[in-house]
């Protein structure tokens, strides 16, 4: 395969220790002109709550807050997840300029957050540099602050794009990338010695399903002769995580926004070259289709949609005029995509990890499947409801090892109260996916990977499903801001683990020991290392080839 020049190696690298008191120089000089800016536009209010008190916070400066300590503490995640184990309450904040962050680890308060009022009261977004950027200008579904574009562009997704009738429309489209995924990891076990890059492979295959649903191809141009990614589907998905990573990445000018421009923190040159490479791959599809579709009207004619592009470009108002415009057309499309990408292929690979290191689960998910399913065929969507065990280790997954730390932030509207603490109006919440599926309090040895514990009690029935409505940890999210597309995740993450575990035998490679290393990558929650193992189809050779 072609190495592609990916968004990553465009990423900002660690500046030398020489140049770091020149960069805090200049950012405390920056900040200085941005406070004037600020007081003069006018900061939230800080309100008490009716005499409630602030939840604990470390100790600040004037006007910075504790922005000078964000900056000396990255990854951020990571020390806001030290200040909730030392505070203890399960709610933590910190003031970054004149927003307060407030970081929640305990589902009671979790619950708060986006249950009943709350719910409402906490269902903007912030606007920052990277979000307007990623949305063209707040034009999409889920990055957008709430107000009627949100409205509009929600009741879209819901009613229209992830409705159960395109769901029906577009099985066989996803259950033809399922396909593609047993062959193209054939190859890859014929090409390697049986050695597969299982983030590679689980990160394109949710590329492949989300081009194919929304775009209705797998590749933006000449397909390579394996089937795998090429130049532009490689730099697609680093674009796609890259978004990911960056939207809400804790930037300087998210808390100064007149400091947007001078770029201290690197991160606009990043989100432009994402930018740059999305507007490049999809913009002439999308103005095609829209065109195509423009025709018809003219027309007369209809068709039914093939894909969710097609859903956004026929979608009328009531006067038979367009509903969407270009612009929002192309920034749901990026929003469709960066919601689909990051969850399954993570937990997809995670738990492969964990299961290589406890051979007795992997052994129990593949005879569940072999007693649903048997070996005389691929599994299917309509298979997945008989695999509760497999469904139970990606919530284990899911549980033990999120994508993200934190769920995306939800802005206060008002000012609010939050396990008995004050929460003022313009204050950013975050719930913390690490501090609530790891929460000793709620769970038994939680840093072990154990499926069992998400199993129904014998004879209660039910099934295993992947959401979790009472935010003992996070899959989908919930509440008015929460992820409409349970039903899609749920089919694309257990549709890629069920084929991998149905398909092939997976170990550790030579050389290991028979363990895979579990350590997270330094700034991020992901592996350390991609995980690389050895894979041996174990099915009927004429299987593989039926999937030609």
């Amino acid at each position: 395969m072609p190495q592609a020049t990916s968004v990553a190696d465009a990423m900002p690298s660690p500046p030398a220790p020489a140049t770091l008191a020149a960069a805090a120089a200049a950012v405390l000089a920056a900040l200085v002109l941005a406070v004037v800016f600020n007081r003069r536009r006018g900061a939230p209010a800080v309100s008490k709550g009716g005499g409630l008190p602030l939840p604990p916070a470390p100790r600040g400066l004037p006007v910075l807050g504790n922005l000078h300590q964000m900056l000396a503490n990255r990854p951020v995640h990571r020390w806001l997840h030290r200040l909730l184990a030392d505070a203890g309450g399960g709610v933590v904040r910190v003031r970054l300029g004149p927003v307060h962050v407030v970081a929640v680890s305990c589902p009671e308060a979790a619950r708060e957050v986006l249950r009943g009022r709350n719910d409402a009261v906490f269902a903007d977004r912030p606007t920052t540099f990277a979000a307007e950027s990623f949305s063209l200008g707040y034009r999409s579904a889920s990055i957008s602050p709430f107000g009627d574009q949100w409205r509009k562009m929600r009741r879209v997704l819901t009613a229209e794009v992830l409705s159960p009738a395109t769901e029906r429309r577009l099985r066989a489209a996803r259950e033809g990338e399922a396909d593609h995924l047993v062959r193209y990891v054939r190859a890859l076990c014929r090409r390697d010695g049986g050695a597969v890059d299982v983030r590679h492979v689980a990160r394109h295959f949710c590329g492949n399903v989300i081009r194919r649903l929304t775009l209705g191809r797998r590749h933006f141009g000449e397909v390579p002769a394996d089937g795998g990614p090429g130049r532009d589907e490689a730099e697609h998905v680093d674009a796609l995580f890259a978004t990911l990573n960056y939207l809400d990445a804790f930037c300087v000018s998210d808390y100064f926004p007149a400091l947007v421009g001078l770029d201290l923190d690197g991160h606009e040159r990043v989100v432009r070259g994402v930018m740059r490479t999305l507007s490049r791959l999809h913009d002439p599809i999308v103005e095609e289709r829209v065109e195509e579709w423009r025709l018809l009207r003219k027309a007369g004619e209809r068709r039914e949609p093939a894909d969710f592009l097609d859903v956004l470009a026929s979608l009328d108002d009531d006067a038979g005029r367009p509903l969407l415009t270009m612009e929002e057309i192309k920034a749901q499309t990026i929003d469709i995509m960066i919601a689909t990408v990051d969850n399954p292929s993570n937990a997809a690979e995670w738990a492969l990890a964990e299961m290589v290191n406890r051979p007795e689960v992997m052994a129990r998910a593949v005879a569940e499947l072999d007693a649903a399913v048997g070996r005389g065929r691929l599994v299917a969507e309509s298979d997945a409801r008989g695999l509760d065990y497999l469904r139970a280790c990606i919530r284990e997954a899911f549980r033990l090892h999120p994508y993200h730390p934190f769920n995306p932030p939800r802005v206060a509207m008002e000012d609010a109260a939050v396990a008995g603490y004050a929460v003022p109006r313009g204050s950013h919440v975050l719930l913390s996916r690490v501090g609530l599926g790891r929460n000793p309090a709620v769970w038994e040895d939680p840093l072990e990977f154990r499926p069992e514990r998400h199993l129904p009690p014998a004879g209660a029935g039910g099934g295993v499903s992947l959401s979790e409505p009472e935010l003992r940890f996070i899959s989908f999210s919930t509440g008015r801001r929460g992820c409409p597309g349970l039903s899609l995740g749920t089919l694309i993450t257990v549709t890629l683990l069920a084929r991998l575990l149905q398909g092939f035998h997976w170990s550790a490679p030579p050389g290991v020991g028979g363990r895979v290393e579990l350590r997270e990558a330094a700034a991020s929650l992901e592996l350390a290392e991609p995980l690389v193992l050895r894979a041996t189809p174990r099915l009927p050779a004429h299987l593989y080839d039926e999937a030609e």
